[in-house]
C-alpha cells in the first residue's frame, strides 16, 4: 500500500522564545539564556537522515545570526530553509512597516548564514489572522512564493475559522501567493487541529494519522510541523501561566517516539518539492482589502 504523502517542517526556535512565555521572558533577555536549539536541531537532522527524509526548516532570524553554522548545515544536509520572522512577534502586533523590517532582517540573517535564497514564510504562532491579512501583500512584495501561516481553526490567540483546509492561492496586488495550511481533521464542518506541535504531543497519535489519511484521500499532502524544543524533555521549566505551562510541557517525552512512527508510516517532502503540484490545483482567493478585513 502506498504511504500517504506529507510535507514535513520544523520551526527553528528555542524553548524560551515561544509565545506561551512571552509575558514572562522579554526579548531583551533572550541573550541571557543558554541556547539548546542547536543540539536539539542536530538530533532532528540525524533522525531525518535515519529515515532518509528532507524537510523545510523555518528559521528564526535571531537564531540565524547567532548560529550561522547550524543554518548552513541544515542547507548542506539537503533541507529547505525558510523564514520564521526575526523576533518571533505575532504579526497582528505589528504594522506593515515593522513587519517588513522584521521580515527583511530575518531573510538577511538566514541568507547570509547559508547563501541560499529564502522563498517560504511561516508566521510566529500562526499569527496571520483576519486582522493581519495585509501581511500577505508585504510577503509578495518581498519576493516570497508561499506562506504557511493561516490555521483554519478556532483558537484563543490565532486562526481563521472557516478558512480553507487545503492549499489555495491568495490573489494579492502584485501576484498570487500560495497558502499551504497546517493539517486539520474534518468532523462535519469543524476543523480539528492535528499532526503538529502540541496537537501531535497531546492528542492520540491515531488521531494525527487519521487526519493525514483524510487529507491524502482528498488528493493533498498533510503538513506536519514541530519545534526543536519539543523533543527536549530536559529543558528548563519557565514559571508562566498554567495554560502556557500546559501547552509547552505536556507530552514532551512522547514527541520523539511519535515522530518516528509518523516517519515510518508516511512519505515526506519539504515544501519546495510540493509547490508545483500545489500551484496546479490551488484555487485562487481574493485577498480582502484592509478596510473589509477590519469589518469582518
Amino acid at each position: 500500500m502506498t504511504k500517504p504523502g506529507c510535507i514535513l517542517s520544523v520551526d527553528v526556535e528555542d524553548y524560551f522564545q515561544t509565545e506561551a512565555f512571552a509575558s514572562v521572558v522579554s526579548r531583551s533577555s533572550w541573550g541571557s539564556y543558554k541556547l539548546r536549539v542547536d543540539v536539539n536541531t542536530q538530533v532532528i537532522l540525524d533522525l531525518f537522515d535515519e529515515f532518509n527524509v528532507h524537510a523545510t526548516f523555518f528559521v528564526l532570524g535571531w537564531i540565524a545570526d547567532r548560529l550561522p553554522l547550524l543554518v548552513r548545515e541544515i542547507a548542506e544536509r539537503g533541507h529547505e530553509l525558510a523564514c520564521h520572522s526575526y523576533w518571533h512577534r505575532p504579526v497582528y502586533s505589528l504594522n506593515p512597516d515593522s513587519f517588513r523590517e522584521d521580515t527583511r532582517n530575518a531573510i538577511r540573517a538566514i541568507e547570509d548564514a547559508s547563501g541560499v535564497q529564502v522563498t517560504g514564510y511561516r508566521a510566529p504562532t500562526w499569527s496571520i489572522t483576519k486582522q493581519s491579512l495585509w501581511a500577505l501583500d508585504v510577503l509578495t512584495e518581498e519576493g516570497f512564493e508561499y506562506d504557511s501561516s493561516v490555521y483554519p481553526i478556532h483558537h484563543d490567540i490565532y486562526g481563521i475559522p472557516g478558512a480553507r483546509t487545503t492549499p489555495y492561492a491568495w490573489k494579492t496586488a502584485r501576484r498570487c501567493l500560495l497558502e499551504i495550511p497546517p493539517t486539520t481533521y474534518a468532523i462535519g464542518k469543524m476543523a480539528i487541529p492535528a499532526a503538529g506541535g502540541g496537537y501531535l504531543r497531546i492528542l492520540p497519535l491515531r488521531f494525527s494519522q487519521l487526519a493525514i489519511n483524510q487529507i491524502a484521500s482528498s488528493g493533498h499532502r498533510a503538513v506536519i510541523y514541530l519545534h526543536p524544543w519539543e523533543i527536549d524533555p530536559g529543558q528548563p521549566r519557565l514559571n508562566g501561566p498554567w495554560k502556557s505551562r500546559l501547552r509547552q510541557y505536556w507530552g514532551l517525552h512522547s514527541l520523539s517516539g511519535r515522530l518516528k512512527t509518523l516517519l515510518q508510516r508516511n512519505q515526506f517532502v519539504p515544501f519546495r518539492d510540493a509547490l508545483s503540484e500545489v500551484a496546479n490545483t490551488a484555487p485562487q482567493i481574493e485577498l480582502p482589502t484592509r478596510q473589509l478585513v477590519m469589518a469582518l
